[in-house]
């Protein structure tokens, strides 16, 4: 699954988000739990705490746990806010172009 994400997200914006990315995970012709993701942050603006707290709920239903997930962002502070968001999840994070994220991702 390739996930890209940009922008400053409201809670209505995190609601989407899960909901579409409820609809795609639906699709998955694996197991639960067996899909790997990317997630493209480059674009991604500096959150407000409220989004954080979002992203976290959103990141820790199990039902939707990905096998692995690699991280791509660009912007230090940004990256700061996904790792506390994700710090329960076992994630690789990356800097620049994708490939290595994809290279890493489908090593495993």
């Amino acid at each position: 699954m390739t996930i890209t994400m940009g922008g400053f997200f409201a809670q209505a914006d995190i609601d989407a988000f899960e909901h579409a990315r409820n609809v795609a995970h639906r699709e998955l012709r694996c197991g639960p739990n067996q899909h790997i993701t990317l997630v493209d942050m480059r674009e991604m603006l500096i959150q407000s705490q409220e989004a954080i707290v979002g992203f976290q709920r959103v990141l820790n239903n199990h039902a939707t746990k990905s096998k692995r997930i690699a991280i791509v962002t660009s912007k230090t502070l940004s990256r700061m806010q996904v790792e506390r968001a994700a710090e329960r999840r076992d994630v690789q994070y990356f800097s620049g172009e994708p490939t290595e994220a994809k290279e890493w991702l489908l090593a495993g």
